[in-house]
């Protein structure tokens, strides 16, 4: 959908040749969901230049993400918990930055 000149992704994701799109397409899912899982807590991470470049953030983000995040990772193995949270972040930047190129 075209509104205002931005597109807009909606069901068929139209980004999936972009890095992680399957972690952003997870998380999307989980966040329209409700579930609390480190992909959509990536997303509500990302959020704000998620929705500049065009894509429909399905409900509320959770907030603290990042915390949130990072509090998830350290549960099941503390000590990777800082390089993977890290890594996710590496990975949603390069999806936006792809995303963007895209548009």
């Amino acid at each position: 959908m075209i509104s205002g000149g931005r597109r807009h992704y909606h069901d068929r994701m139209e980004f999936d040749g972009c890095p992680a799109a399957d972690l952003v397409r997870q998380g999307l899912d989980d966040l329209s969901r409700g579930v609390e899982s480190a992909p959509a807590l990536l997303v509500s991470i990302g959020a704000p230049r998620l929705r500049q470049i065009g894509l429909t953030i399905p409900a509320a983000p959770f907030t603290d993400p990042e915390h949130r995040l990072y509090e998830l990772l350290a549960r099941t193995d503390p000590d990777s918990a800082h390089s993977r949270y890290n890594a996710l972040l590496r990975r949603l930047v390069s999806f936006e930055r792809a995303a963007e190129c895209a548009r």
